[in-house]
């Protein structure tokens, strides 16, 4: 055990992204084989994108959500669960929030409820003319009609695309500035404002663990980093936090 992480902790924010659900069947993005080693960001994950090319773009995001459809949380996705609900239980008042760049819907599946999903979400639709977004597991078309309001053609994938704002900047940042643990699991640290994350919540004072299959570009930015596959690393440093 870690001396600096045997400490307790009562406002813990966690990083996730693409590395905590590989070991679930989702591919990463930015690995040799990723998702943009085989598509063109330009083409399929820009607003410039789909309006040149709507069909491409839903066809793009169609066979996404069809992969995550059948997919189930791992060890990691289970521990953090976990961590938000005992943690409660040992320490009344604490609070874990997880922020995740996932898109994918393990983290609820798992049972994590304190969470903000800050790219969108794949099984999500955000109708345009009514501003409404709405539970979607289909495929998705320019025909398709908005559940809410009914108006056809307006519906789009609720992600925010590259060149869009993430979403709930605000309460991630608000979060950040009152954090004592910041951990960060399974991200590259070469997307912002993410990767940003750690220098923000290092400055406002809490101490900051990399988990990651191997170091990110950010890794000197944190006090601990601990390397090796999210389903064996994450729940032995959850056990940690428990035991405290």
């Amino acid at each position: 055990m870690h001396q600096r992480t045997a400490q307790r902790f009562n406002r813990i924010v966690i990083l996730t992204g693409a590395g905590i659900s590989a070991e679930s069947g989702i591919a990463t993005f930015r690995d040799a084989d990723g998702l943009w080693a085989k598509h063109d960001i330009n083409e399929v994950a820009t607003p410039e994108a789909y309006a040149r090319n709507p069909a491409k773009v839903l066809g793009f995001y169609n066979q996404r959500r069809r992969d995550v459809l059948p997919a189930k949380p791992n060890a990691a996705h289970l521990a953090l669960a976990q961590l938000e609900r005992e943690l409660l239980v040992i320490r009344p008042g604490a609070e874990v929030l997880v922020v995740t760049q996932n898109v994918d819907p393990l983290h609820e599946r798992a049972g994590t409820r304190h969470l903000i999903h800050m790219h969108g979400e794949l099984l999500s639709a955000w109708c345009k003319a009514c501003d409404g977004k709405h539970t979607w597991d289909a495929d998705m078309s320019h025909s398709s009609r908005c559940p809410g309001c009914s108006t056809v053609g307006r519906v789009r994938p609720d992600i925010v695309w590259f060149g869009e704002m993430p979403y709930r900047m605000d309460d991630i940042e608000n979060a950040l500035s009152e954090a004592d643990l910041f951990v960060s699991i399974g991200t590259s640290g070469n997307v912002y404002p993410a990767a940003g994350f750690v220098q923000g919540a290092r400055h406002a004072g809490a101490h900051t663990v990399e988990l990651n299959l191997e170091p990110s570009e950010g890794a000197s930015y944190f006090h601990e980093r601990r390397h090796g596959p999210a389903s064996v690393i994450v729940p032995a440093f959850v056990d940690e936090l428990l035991t405290a």
